[in-house]
């Protein structure tokens, strides 16, 4: 299971927690293989091109199916090279900040930013990500002047807003959510429309003082185009199985992320949704890559 970015960031951890399970209920090693970079287009690549046999798989990110597409000719086509398997989870990301920003809510952070612009900082794990696409969207809806800081995956990231080094992030909620609990990160707000389930406590972005702003975060294995209906039949059974069970909701849920599973069809329509939202965001932000 090819993996887009380094070890470390929420798609390195949903995608350990699925290779696991994978592996007992498959009753073979499936093998996580990190190819981080280019927000995910380098392990897309490698997937896109790979035999279609069934044995390579990669743990989708919204980020290379969704949202690069309107940012940048790839070197794949998300819509034609890939089979999609299963959505096995999905969360909204986490509004943080480091706790030596005086900052406590959603109204605090806009008063901030307006009263200090284009000073604060505002990290992702790469250009044309969702973090990076949240923190964009936060800033044509709030009305503020930020700096954007792309870095290559979200392990290097938290480091340096964990740190100090960085103010802030729209990062996915199993990359933060320990360095929050640990006291190393404030959270301010969920990105999601409405408040999360896993985690009432945080008001959305939207009720906060953003109305409207609504993004999340979500994973799903992909299979290279050409593989077997019943390759991929089988492949997405075995997720369903794998994510009805009690310890895997429990694993995602701890990391913040919730266990969907639904069929390659349904799969398939929902890359799409998304991929024709984000083209929305793009436009209307006016977002370019460097």
């Amino acid at each position: 299971m090819a993996i887009g970015f380094p070890p470390g960031g929420g798609t390195d951890i949903v995608g350990r927690i699925a290779t696991q399970k994978l592996s007992e209920v498959l009753g073979q090693q499936v093998l996580p293989d990190n190819r981080g970079g280019a927000s995910g287009q380098i392990a897309a690549e490698v997937v896109a091109k790979a035999t279609p046999d069934g044995y390579t798989v990669m743990m989708a990110h919204i980020a290379a199916m969704s949202i690069l597409p309107s940012l940048i000719k790839l070197p794949y086509d998300p819509a034609k090279d890939f089979a999609p398997i299963s959505l096995v989870a999905i969360a909204p990301n986490l509004l943080v900040v480091h706790p030596s920003l005086p900052v406590r809510n959603v109204k605090d952070l806009i008063a901030l930013a307006k009263a200090r612009p284009s000073q604060l900082q505002f990290a992702s794990p790469g250009s044309g990500t969702v973090q990076h696409l949240a923190g964009e969207l936060f800033k044509l809806q709030a009305r503020v002047d930020m700096l954007h800081i792309p870095y290559k995956g979200a392990g290097q990231s938290i480091i340096d807003l964990v740190s100090g080094q960085i103010h802030l992030d729209f990062d996915t909620i199993p990359t933060v959510i320990n360095h929050v609990k640990q006291g190393r990160l404030r959270a301010i707000a969920v990105t999601s429309e409405k408040r999360f389930s896993l985690l009432p406590e945080y008001p959305s972005i939207s009720e906060a003082g953003v109305p409207g702003f609504d993004m999340s975060t979500w994973w799903g294995p992909v299979a290279p185009a050409g593989v077997s209906k019943d390759a991929i039949a089988k492949l997405a059974g075995e997720a369903a199985k794998l994510l009805r069970q009690p310890d895997v909701k429990e694993k995602m849920a701890s990391v913040g992320a919730e266990a969907v599973g639904n069929s390659p069809e349904e799969f398939a329509a929902f890359i799409l949704s998304e991929r024709t939202k984000y083209a929305k965001i793009v436009k209307e932000a006016n977002i370019k890559l460097d």
